[in-house]
């Protein structure tokens, strides 16, 4: 019976066979596994260098949106410092944004009302908008009316609070009426009888005319509100 030796090299990147012609099926399986073997070795180092490149494209994705992220918020930023610094002189946004200290008494997410720091009468406070507006006419009138639908609840807890059952709701709106700081605010002012708060209270005051010059004051007033809400049939109401 004849005997043949067979001696099988395996290497990385060929198969070599000495001494020997003929192979067996187990020598042709075993070829076969080494070769599929390279291929597959091939193949993965292919993908891994794709991989790694997407990942490196990835990665510079992450780091450019990461960058244009911090560039917008420090836009962002800017935006509102600068809104700041355009208000920093008014008492009524620090003390919104918590820089100056206040007696709070309710606060939601338009108004906030706080203790008057130097009050008419005890219990004297101030209903303001968080957003700044100068005066009454530049405050949108969402604002106003969220303003003035909280009146009823604070003005009924001040009043219990200081022993008193009357109020006066006050607006200053413009310098010549004695506004101080430009930043709407409603006085909600506790009274009691005979506390002779303003003197104007004691003057006699003159009955309306029916005359002429009333009449012109009336039609210019439809007039104007006409051309504000745009209701022209008001101009001839009388």
């Amino acid at each position: 019976m004849e005997n043949h030796h067979h001696h099988l090299m395996v290497t990385r990147d060929n198969i070599i066979i000495q001494e020997g012609q003929h192979c067996d099926d187990h020598l042709g399986a075993l070829i076969s596994a080494a070769t599929t073997q390279r291929r597959l070795s091939v193949i993965s180092s292919h993908l891994s260098q794709q991989h790694s490149l997407s990942q490196q494209v990835l990665n510079s994705l992450s780091t450019a949106s990461q960058s244009f992220s911090y560039n917008n918020n420090s836009e962002e930023d800017n935006k509102v410092r600068r809104i700041d610094d355009d208000e920093k002189q008014c008492v009524f946004c620090t003390i919104v944004v918590g820089d100056s200290p206040a007696f709070k008494l309710y606060e939601d997410n338009i108004c906030l009302c706080i203790l008057d720091a130097k009050p008419l009468s005890v219990g004297h406070s101030l209903i303001i908008p968080k957003s700044h507006f100068s005066s009454l006419e530049a405050t949108p009138p969402s604002v106003v009316a969220a303003m003035c639908s909280v009146v009823p609840t604070l003005s009924n807890a001040i009043m219990k609070a200081t022993h008193c059952d009357s109020f006066n709701l006050l607006v200053n709106s413009g310098a010549s009426a004695g506004q101080v700081i430009f930043h709407t605010h409603l006085h909600i002012i506790p009274r009691r009888a005979h506390d002779q708060l303003w003197k104007s209270e004691t003057f006699r005051r003159r009955p309306l005319k029916s005359d002429g010059d009333t009449a012109l004051l009336a039609d210019s007033i439809r007039g104007q509100l006409a051309h504000l809400i745009d209701k022209p049939d008001l101009v001839t109401e009388k």
